[in-house]
């Protein structure tokens, strides 16, 4: 992004225009500013977030041994909400006080008969969805051979899958674990398409034309919604109607997506998704998942494969021979989800709310991205990318698009030369400032909006050329 770009992306944020491109965005008398006039500054005080001390930044003073470190990895796991450990506390005083009394006569109107539905409502409109549409159910992996087994329908001639190369590994054993179901060879069947030479992304009109001169022979397109390596944000809507008019299945896979960028499923017309909510939605490490199917396929897609909660909850409890699924994403419910798991989602969800939706969320995330990348563009390490194979030095370039549309909550970046990305993590993480690491040379730094301040954009990049410096 250019100068001008990022002040107008941060002051859209603001509502005023206290940033100019004069300003030295640098200068930490900044980042106090723009903080300060942050929207949603509040709710960062409503997360448990890890201490210096947590993470082992052994090189951060000893008086901030307690503070918040700089968590730039809620996009692999999110911190703890207060309101998910203040539910879960209650969950636990209600099993231990009223045992099975708690399916029905809940002393905190939460019936674990019925709690996924206090998850869904608000699960819904941040999926752009209809409740009916919504499931909180499963997980990831699980949520999604269900869904396959729906919705992958090969023919002879009509049976290959569409996906970007280096999907989440996950996403790969699925796919290849459905085509052998039927009898197809994953050499064959799985298309796995690949950024042009010297790129790092997949362009939209790539993607676009191969959906129009092989959609006769692609069953399912299934792309993820932001590509968990590079965090490019995929153009759903564009590749789902592509995807319609070749008669594709169009599926999704939202991990890196969901509770990151406002979805629309049902308006784009999407068939099925899938994702988890440990990530941007903070639910814990592996929380329970979540599907959406479209509500046109209510009457033509039931389940294939039955589980008792996902039978009419009218007569569930008594327990008739024959299924009778609730129609819907809940009919492909299979056994009753742990209430402890839907009430650490729960508490996030509520924050959302709480925040205004998607809508606030997503303005201040693309300010607080744009104000890293300008940042890291500032940095005496930072390298453009076409410039990376011709430099000597240790350097960084980005690999994560640069326009707001085609990115979420997260840069990528790509060390050299090869080998030093170690090091230079590790000596973040010394200094307060963790990421997520990906083998063999690439960190991700995620600002999420609903905790991570300016400030913390200012402290990671710091910690990042103190750690370049370091490097023997």
């Amino acid at each position: 992004m250019s100068t001008a770009a990022t002040v107008s992306t941060i002051n859209k944020l603001i509502g005023e225009k206290v940033l100019t491109e004069k300003d030295n965005i640098a200068d930490s008398r900044v980042a106090t500013q723009l903080d300060s006039y942050d929207p949603l500054r509040k709710f960062r005080e409503d997360f448990l977030l890890p201490t210096h001390k947590g993470i082992k930044a052994t090189e951060a003073e000893s008086a901030l041994q307690d503070a918040a470190c700089t968590y730039f990895v809620g996009n692999s796991l999110g911190p703890l909400a207060k309101r998910s450990k203040e539910l879960l506390e209650e969950e636990l005083a209600v099993w231990a006080s009223t045992g099975v009394n708690g399916h029905f006569a809940h002393p905190h109107d939460r019936n674990w008969m019925t709690i996924a539905h206090k998850a869904t409502r608000i699960m819904a409109s941040i999926v752009g969805a209809e409740e009916t549409e919504v499931a909180c159910m499963g997980t990831l992996t699980a949520n999604l051979h269900l869904m396959m087994t729906s919705f992958y329908k090969p023919t002879q001639n009509k049976y290959k899958i569409l996906c970007e190369y280096h999907a989440f590994p996950s996403d790969q054993y699925a796919f290849a674990s459905q085509v052998q179901l039927h009898g197809f060879d994953p050499k064959d069947a799985i298309i796995e398409m690949k950024p042009r030479e010297g790129e790092f992304t997949l362009r939209e009109e790539d993607i676009l034309t191969v959906i129009k001169d092989q959609g006769p022979s692609i069953a399912l397109v299934l792309f993820s919604g932001i590509q968990y390596y590079t965090g490019q944000l995929f153009p759903m809507a564009s590749i789902t109607r592509a995807a319609k008019e070749q008669n594709c299945i169009c599926g999704w896979d939202l991990a890196h997506a969901v509770g990151n960028v406002p979805l629309r499923l049902n308006a784009w017309g999407v068939d099925f998704a899938v994702w988890c909510t440990y990530k941007y939605l903070n639910s814990g490490p592996g929380g329970i998942g979540g599907l959406f199917i479209n509500k046109r396929w209510t009457e033509a897609k039931k389940p294939m494969l039955a589980g008792w909660w996902g039978h009419d909850e009218a007569t569930r409890f008594e327990m008739p021979p024959t299924f009778l699924p609730i129609p819907g994403a809940q009919g492909f419910q299979q056994s009753n989800p742990s209430a402890l798991n839907v009430v650490t989602l729960l508490g996030s969800l509520q924050i959302f709310e709480a925040a205004g939706g998607m809508g606030p969320i997503r303005l201040k995330s693309e300010a607080l991205t744009a104000y890293l990348e300008a940042l890291l563009h500032a940095s005496p390490n930072y390298v453009k990318s076409e410039e990376l194979s011709e430099t000597k030095k240790h350097c960084f370039t980005i690999i994560t698009p640069s326009e707001l549309g085609s990115r979420g909550a997260q840069l990528s970046l790509l060390f050299r030369p090869k080998g030093i990305m170690p090091q230079i993590f590790e000596g973040m993480i010394r200094r307060g400032v963790i990421g997520d690491e990906r083998n063999p040379d690439v960190i991700r730094l995620a600002p999420i909006p609903l905790y991570c301040t300016f400030h913390d954009c200012l402290r990671a990049v710091k910690a990042l050329d103190d750690s370049f410096s370091s490097l023997k």
